[in-house]
């Protein structure tokens, strides 16, 4: 392994990036998938908060903007609305609730994803009044306790210690939650969110890879750069400002997926050229070279 982090090249994207994402858009796009609620919901009420919790809690290895679709599709159904409220989901047998999250493909891995879906929404019921933010309140608001909270907190179940929050405590949804907290629902209670990482997935690290801001010889394990993503954005917004306050990696995030997802995706994995480049915002910064992610591996050559 031969790893570089360019933070001051880093510096220059991230502002770039953030401040074209604010204003014309990344490829054009300024939304994300999550952005839409159900028809009904309203933003920051507590409907909100689950249907963000709950959909983001199944949010890997999908397509996001189907998995929102899919999530929105179950809310407006008034036979699968129940999905969403933590005590219906306590009284409903386990097998009707994999069955019904199937109804509009919001679950890919039926087993799997309802016992995500039933746990995360059962422990906040059980132990939190069916209210998140008893949780956060109970974490005194603070990012990273309310990180560590989510990794390190169980409950016995058959006799075994089993997660309060499994998937949401992972290195990538964990932190995903924060941001969406924070920018979707509006929560603005958050603090120490600048020592939150970001949540690094396979665009955050397309993107990242591909604008040179990691860069080396490498070929293995995709998650085996993660950290070196992580630490590269931690350092690169520092001295940065926006809106009245320092930017802090999680203001990247969706600016990094846009750009890998309407972008970097069109790079030869081979060469590193782009058929979008001459209208990309950080074309300046794309890197040559081989930047292939296929089945969870990384081959970097730049």
């Amino acid at each position: 392994m031969s790893i570089v982090i360019d933070n001051e090249r880093g510096k220059k994207v991230a502002e770039l990036l953030y401040n074209s994402f604010t204003t014309k858009g990344i490829h054009g796009r300024t939304d994300m998938p999550e952005d839409i609620t159900p028809n009904s919901v309203i933003r920051g009420s507590l409907d909100h908060i689950f249907f963000i919790t709950l959909t983001v809690s199944i949010d890997y290895q999908r397509d996001a903007p189907s998995l929102w679709e899919s999530s929105r599709k179950t809310f407006d159904d008034p036979e699968t609305r129940y999905l969403f409220d933590p005590k219906l989901l306590y009284d409903t047998p386990f097998r009707k609730i994999g069955e019904d999250m199937q109804k509009y493909k919001l679950s890919k891995k039926p087993q799997k994803d309802a016992n995500i879906w039933r746990t995360v929404g059962v422990t906040f019921y059980k132990k939190w009044s069916g209210d998140p933010r008893n949780f956060l309140q109970d974490c005194n608001w603070n990012s990273p306790l309310i990180l560590r909270r989510l990794r390190d907190d169980k409950h016995i179940y058959r006799g075994r210690q089993v997660s309060d929050y499994p998937y949401l405590r992972g290195p990538k949804i964990g932190p995903l939650w924060l941001r969406m907290l924070r920018d979707n629902v509006g929560i603005t209670q958050l603090e120490n969110l600048e020592n939150v990482p970001i949540p690094v997935d396979i665009h955050i690290a397309r993107a990242t890879l591909a604008t040179g801001i990691v860069r080396g010889q490498f070929r293995g394990r995709l998650d085996e750069v993660f950290e070196f993503i992580r630490k590269a954005w931690f350092e690169s917004v520092k001295g940065l400002g926006i809106k009245n306050r320092e930017m802090m990696a999680l203001d990247v995030d969706e600016p990094l997926w846009h750009l890998s997802k309407y972008g970097c995706t069109n790079r030869d994995k081979t060469t590193g050229y782009c058929s979008l480049f001459n209208r990309c915002e950080v074309r300046e910064f794309c890197i040559k070279g081989k930047v292939k992610i296929e089945n969870s591996v990384v081959e970097l050559e730049t």
